[in-house]
């Protein structure tokens, strides 16, 4: 056989060295990250940007081709996913189908939950139906990605094959996998959303800030997901480029507190801030109240003890719906046995019952939060009389606040 023909099997018609192969498919697979971060997930999901309909259409034609993602699948499942965060009908949660499921069969449970029509029909709405979405897209979903094997076994060769393979393995592995499952299973928590969305670190440069899903959960209409100044979201970057550039506009971003040094009223503007900064306000609460007070009373609990310490405040500030028995026993447990950490405690759940009560008029959640800040400031605890004043400077932000 001739030599050139051998060196084209082998190296097909670029030849080239391993290094620009590595190079080549780091690009391919961070453009698919791309895709699926700006325009599947914050423009299709969650309406939290509009897109240029030409930037829209490279993006779904990157995704047939390096995916084979049906848009109106992926958006289906995602939306039911927060919908259902946590229950049994949520599509891929590790807490109920174990973590080891969802890390290696992400993408299958994907594709199980999207053959559901009801759901595609519910959760689906508003996704991409045109003609080519129809006849191409949706249609020969597997078709791009034969075409992309095709191409790279011509360019590279039998070295081909493995750049193709990674390019198949990124979403499932990392979004799939990694971002559904130990996103939901371990990291950290900016914030106390009712779910177990983690944040998940230092996967930023390889999922565009996929992996602050804390953050996400907790303000899912927000362009952007980071929160604090060490967070990496390269997805809100490229927003803001597209931005820039007039490809592309923000609809919602998470909302930031705005709080007027001479408020001390507790009326309707004070109410409306407080609810739209609900998560903010009980993460400040938590590093306020909560956790000092632990600190102070550790040592008549159990003895001082770190360990001791980190178990107590995580039954402290996590979330009601995601305390089990045996954590809501011990929780009951501590506040028998100090009359400190019990009236913090208490006060914070008196705090969130007021964005519970949908029922009550306008008037009444003002006085409500009005009675709070009274009582805080009468209980004899320090801390709860700073956390009361703080809360009343709170005043309405310029900005929109975004849904949750």
């Amino acid at each position: 056989m001739d030599i050139n023909i051998v060196n084209y099997l082998i190296g097909g018609l670029c030849q080239w060295p391993a290094l620009q192969l590595v190079l080549f498919t780091l690009v391919t697979t961070h453009l698919t990250i791309i895709s699926v971060t700006v325009f599947l997930h914050r423009h299709q999901a969650h309406r939290a940007l509009e897109i240029n309909p030409l930037l829209s259409h490279l993006f779904r034609c990157w995704l047939w081709l390096t995916t084979g993602i049906v848009t109106q699948e992926w958006v289906a499942v995602h939306r039911k996913h927060h919908a259902r965060c946590e229950t049994e009908e949520d599509p891929h949660s590790p807490k109920i189908l174990g973590i080891q499921n969802v890390l290696w069969r992400g993408s299958e449970l994907y594709r199980e939950a999207a053959k559901n029509k009801e759901d595609l029909t519910k959760f689906g709405h508003a996704t991409p139906d045109d003609w080519l979405e129809r006849n191409l897209y949706s249609r020969f979903h597997n078709l791009g990605i034969a075409i992309l094997f095709g191409c790279y076994l011509v360019l590279f060769g039998t070295a081909g094959i493995c750049v193709w393979a990674v390019q198949m393995l990124w979403i499932p592995f990392f979004a799939a996998g990694v971002i559904n499952g130990i996103g939901h299973y371990w990291g950290y928590r900016n914030f106390e959303c009712a779910d177990a969305a983690t944040n998940i670190v230092p996967w930023g440069l390889l999922v565009c800030g996929e992996e602050l899903h804390n953050n996400h959960h907790t303000y899912p209409s927000s362009a952007k997901l980071s929160n604090k100044p060490w967070e990496i979201d390269l997805g809100w970057f490229y927003i803001r480029f597209f931005q820039l550039t007039g490809l592309a506009k923000v609809k919602k971003i998470a909302p930031k507190p705005t709080l007027a040094a001479a408020k001390v009223e507790v009326d309707k503007e004070t109410l409306l801030s407080v609810v739209n900064h609900r998560f903010h306000i009980m993460a400040q609460y938590s590093k306020q109240v909560l956790i000092p007070v632990l600190k102070d009373e550790i040592q008549s609990l159990e003895g001082r003890s770190s360990k001791q310490f980190r178990k107590y405040r995580h039954i402290l500030i996590r979330h009601d719906n995601l305390l089990d028995p045996h954590s809501r026993s011990k929780l009951a447990k501590v506040c028998e046995g100090n009359s400190r950490i019990k009236t913090v405690y208490q006060y914070k759940l008196e705090l969130q019952k007021l964005w519970h009560r949908s029922t009550q008029s306008s008037e009444a959640l003002c006085e409500s939060l009005r009675q709070w800040c009274q009582n805080a400031e009468q209980s004899g605890e320090q801390v709860l009389v700073e956390f009361s004043r703080q809360i009343r400077k709170y005043r309405q932000p310029l900005d929109v606040a975004v849904s949750t």
